[in-house]
């Protein structure tokens, strides 16, 4: 699954960073993130409307994070896995009933699982 919130937030991103690159370098890289989405094929969750995010508020502190929250909160994922922990903090993952980590900390908690397994 794929936030559409998520997805325009990264290609954002990549925009940025890509303005630092050679041109060609840059619209390659550009060319390989749009290949990878059309490659998973990842069922897109929609934007959330404007009224429950005005709603949702008071969720999350940082305002324009809540459109993302909204969409983790909508897929019903098992881990949502960011590296923004000032934003989404534990009290955030509390208040929305999601399993929010880093990534090195969902990886730690795999390996944890898998080795009380043997």
């Amino acid at each position: 699954m794929l936030a559409e919130v998520v997805r325009d937030e990264v290609e954002e991103n990549l925009l940025i960073h890509a303005g630092r690159l050679p041109f060609l370098d840059a619209d390659q890289l550009i060319e390989d993130y749009w290949e990878l989405i059309k490659l998973t094929n990842p069922e897109l969750i929609p934007y959330p409307g404007r009224e429950l995010v005005r709603s949702s508020r008071h969720l999350i502190r940082h305002e324009a994070d809540v459109p993302v929250l909204l969409s983790a909160v909508a897929s019903k994922p098992d881990w949502v896995l960011t590296h923004n922990t000032k934003h989404f903090t534990k009290a955030v993952a509390q208040r929305s009933s999601l399993r929010i980590a880093t990534p090195a900390e969902f990886f730690r908690a795999l390996a944890t699982r898998f080795g009380e397994e043997d």
